[in-house]
């Protein structure tokens, strides 16, 4: 029998580590950064460091082989997949997320984006023309950049890697780029919490201080990220759970055995007492009990994952929303921002596969609007969203969804866009105001 345990959620939830990802373009040091932040926070294995150092053969060891895990990674000196590391310091524990840089693999990239605190955005200071009045950042510095803040990735953290490599002007060349850099954040509307100078290979500034620049003066991006705060959705409020799983009460013997419905919730918090409702059904019931890590529980808050029991055998499943009655704008006809990642082009009228919380929908896009040119960012007609362009359209669904703005919520605001031919992951939709 379940016993009632006290588990105060603020407490639990301001534990959390801090998720962030690296960013950026091929081959600006992205894998090489995090082996760094490991090594130099001792968050290596000892068995994964002697086969570095006997792979290394006496030369230094390849700090990027620490993320580059698929054999495809270590042989064309790239990364494809989201490789994640943990580690931790006396003050934080972090989870980092080493996104691809490549074009081709942009789709990696917004997975490893949504659900992040963060992202440390990197710029290879030797591909960039530092001499002329203006620099020019790199196409995909600026993709990613968009996409963390379009994914509402709240702390945004530009390092300017590998300034090992210039000679002269080491520091004329980094504000020159911080320059661009802030300039292109203004015009994006990208709230940067700091431009850092690094050397990844180094190490200069990535867990301990450079003793090569005296001139720069602030702190290193380790310090910094200890800094930064966790995203939490919203505790106050209205209840939103999409549901997961639903399970048959361990109850012994024969007779009425309790459901439990299992969900993280995306918004508000639930206790035993409150009457929810449920989508699609519309019906309505009182909640019996909460449950949280095997255990009975006074209540549980967003960002947590709650099992909650109902007063009255409702008909529940995996894909239905639970939330408070009245609260939930169902709708099948919004708009939203589009990125799109499949080679195939998003195209009017075409019917999709959209994925909202756990419930799959067929939809179809019914107005391009305009698409975003990341060199201008200036909104351009369009007929069609080309492999990782980003836009602004709307969506009909076969069925109306309870989806709320993005903005206000990472759960209740996002979709999947999946071709229905090749099951291929098209676009990550998110709602528009």
């Amino acid at each position: 029998m379940s016993t009632v345990e006290h588990i105060d959620a603020g407490e639990e939830l301001a534990h959390k580590a801090l998720r962030f990802l690296t960013a950026g373009s091929v081959d600006d040091g992205k894998s090489t950064l995090i082996g760094r932040l490991l090594f130099d926070s001792r968050g290596i294995l000892a068995d994964k460091l002697d086969a570095l150092e006997k792979r290394a053969a006496g030369a230094p060891i390849d700090l990027s082989l620490l993320t580059d895990g698929l054999e495809a990674e270590r042989e064309q000196g790239i990364t494809i997949d989201v490789a994640y590391q943990y580690f931790a310091t006396k003050s934080r524990k972090f989870i980092i997320a080493d996104a691809p840089g490549h074009e081709q693999y942009t789709r990696n990239m917004v997975t490893a984006a949504a659900g992040s605190d963060a992202a440390v955005v990197l710029v290879d200071i030797t591909k960039l023309d530092t001499s002329v009045p203006e620099v020019v950042l790199l196409p995909q510095t600026r993709r990613h950049s968009l996409l963390a803040r379009l994914l509402r990735v709240p702390s945004i953290v530009f390092a300017i890697n590998k300034l090992d490599a210039i000679e002269t002007g080491t520091q004329a060349a980094f504000e020159a780029t911080a320059r661009a850099l802030e300039k292109f954040a203004q015009e994006a509307g990208i709230a940067v919490k700091g431009i850092i100078p690094v050397s990844a290979l180094r190490g200069d500034n990535v867990a301990t201080p450079s003793a090569n620049w005296d001139w720069y003066t602030g702190p290193t991006l380790l310090q910094l990220l200890e800094t930064l705060p966790v995203t939490d959705e919203a505790h106050d409020g209205h209840l939103l759970v999409p549901v997961q799983y639903v399970a048959r009460d361990d109850g012994q013997g024969t007779g009425h055995q309790h459901r439990v419905m299992w969900g993280r919730i995306a918004h508000g918090g639930v206790k035993a007492g409150d009457t929810v409702q449920i989508y699609p059904s519309g019906e309505t019931a009182v909640v019996a009990e909460v449950r949280h890590a095997g255990l009975v529980v006074d209540g549980c808050e967003a960002g947590q994952s709650a099992g909650i029991v109902l007063d009255r055998q409702v008909d529940v499943s995996r894909g239905d929303w639970i939330f408070t009655p009245g609260t939930a704008p169902v709708q099948q006809n919004f708009g939203g921002t589009l990125a799109w990642l499949d080679t195939e082009p998003a195209v009017l009228g075409r019917k999709y596969w959209v994925r909202h919380g756990n419930r799959w929908v067929q939809a179809r896009i019914t107005a391009i609007e305009h698409r975003l040119d990341i060199n201008t960012l200036e909104q351009v007609e369009a007929e069609q969203l080309s492999v990782n362009e980003i836009g602004r359209v709307q969506i009909q669904t076969q069925q109306a969804l309870p989806v709320e703005a993005y903005a206000d919520n990472r759960v209740g605001g996002a979709l999947i866009v999946v071709d229905p031919t090749t099951n291929r992951t098209s676009g990550a939709l998110l709602v528009g105001a």
